[in-house]
């Protein structure tokens, strides 16, 4: 059976500088205006009430909702609500031309080539399924968003958890043993194993060690899949 690949974001096909010196930086500017200029949108009213149920406020309350998404931003929670208002928010960034996505050459061209092979291409990432399209539509290649299958996030259940992997395969439609996942966090990776995927952890940075359960790599261009099989 052909594999199938799931990825990571952040870290592992793209530098996570990226997300923290300019994503997260243009969100916390403009999240503000933005609630208040598109608030009372059905879209965009359900995700205010979501976070505002999570933080236990009162979703009328927009001062507080907009307080605590800032919070969320410094602290780096993993808030679905906030996701999905990123997205939104990003969105806007994406189409006027205030950046673009950061890929690394290497996982560009490992992309490419399992592409042109025929193996389906997954995403799970802790944005939302919207910010992850935008990413791959707005990358600095140009749009890739066509050469996905699909799209996975935090809806699907914490990285970090077996269950979600497992719901992730059962989406997919395949075997998890057929699935291989690549990550720079062990803890995901450590999930995604115990689900039954197989695992390749990415280590740009060297700093991991050898002894992480995981076939390590600094880049996709020495990450073979059949070798792996």
């Amino acid at each position: 059976m052909r594999p199938v690949v799931l990825t990571d974001i952040e870290g592992t096909i793209s530098d996570i500088d990226f997300v923290r010196n300019v994503l997260f930086p243009y969100a916390r500017d403009a999240i503000p205006g933005f609630i208040a200029e598109h608030g009372n949108e059905p879209g965009v009213a359900a995700q205010i009430a979501a976070a505002a149920a999570e933080a236990g406020l009162d979703p009328a309350d927009r001062r507080a909702v907009v307080a605590q998404l800032l919070a969320w931003i410094e602290e780096d929670v993993k808030a679905t609500p906030l996701k999905a208002l990123q997205g939104m928010v990003w969105r806007a960034g994406y189409e006027s031309g205030a950046f673009t996505a950061h890929l690394y050459d290497d996982a560009h061209r490992w992309l490419a080539k399992s592409r042109e092979e025929g193996v389906p291409l997954y995403v799970y990432s802790s944005g939302s399924v919207e910010a992850q399209e935008l990413y791959f539509a707005h990358t600095t290649f140009g749009d890739l968003l066509h050469w996905f299958e699909g799209f996975f996030d935090t809806r699907t259940g914490h990285k970090r958890e077996a269950d979600s992997y497992r719901r992730i395969a059962a989406s997919i439609g395949v075997p998890a043993a057929s699935i291989v996942f690549f990550s720079d966090v062990l803890a995901e990776l450590d999930a995604a194993a115990e689900a039954g995927m197989q695992t390749f952890l990415l280590d740009r940075a060297g700093t991991l060690g050898n002894e992480t359960g995981h076939p390590r790599h600094a880049t996709f261009d020495t990450i073979d899949l059949e070798s792996h099989a």
